[in-house]
């Protein structure tokens, strides 16, 4: 049985994001897989990470339980805007508060090498913006894609990334964002 996290990265509950969420979370329930959740939002914590590596910054109990979930997934689906080209301050804190040398990766010693500590996971990213997904991917070099699968997710041993973009949701008619949250319900229930 497939074990499914859902990191919503979206600081706002009326946010479309939290609809994709929602439909996402139909399709697990529709399925054999299990689920858990994190909603960044509801985190209690400083997303500051405050001395970098030098220093290290007791975790609060909401991180040290995100990480849990996170040992605990075998898939894990990352949902939230793309703004300015990346992805929410509140969701590059969490990366950078979590994703923590001992947890995510281990530098090894005397090598500019690292060892990858989440290797057989798999990831979903689900983004929304206000252009065009073509525009976002081959005009402006889709960036917060390449940040999370290449710098982020792929350091930490995550290779299988898959995406799915939904855009232009500014100008969008209901009718679009119906139908995109019917295709997110049936990602949900995708065999992974």
């Amino acid at each position: 049985m497939k074990k499914i996290l859902i990191i919503n990265g979206h600081p706002d509950k009326e946010s479309y994001c939290f609809a994709i969420h929602k439909a996402y979370k139909k399709g697990v329930l529709n399925s054999d897989a299990t689920l858990k959740e994190i909603t960044i939002r509801d985190l209690k914590f400083n997303p500051n990470l405050e001395f970098g590596y030098r220093k290290r910054t007791e975790l609060e109990p909401d991180l040290l339980e995100a990480q849990k979930k996170i040992k605990w997934a075998d898939h894990i689906v990352w949902i939230y805007p793309v703004w300015w080209g990346s992805y929410p301050a509140i969701l590059k804190g969490f990366i950078d508060r979590v994703f923590l040398p001992g947890f995510a990766f281990q530098k090894r010693e005397n090598s500019v090498w690292w060892d990858k500590l989440l290797e057989g996971k798999t990831a979903r990213i689900i983004s929304t913006l206000d252009q065009p997904a073509w525009y976002y991917r081959w005009i402006n070099k889709h960036p917060s894609h390449t940040s999370i699968k290449k710098l982020t997710l792929n350091f930490v041993g995550i290779k299988k990334v898959s995406f799915t973009t939904v855009g232009s949701l500014r100008l969008s008619k209901v009718s679009y964002r119906e139908k995109w949250l019917q295709k997110i319900e049936e990602l949900g229930i995708e065999k992974l």
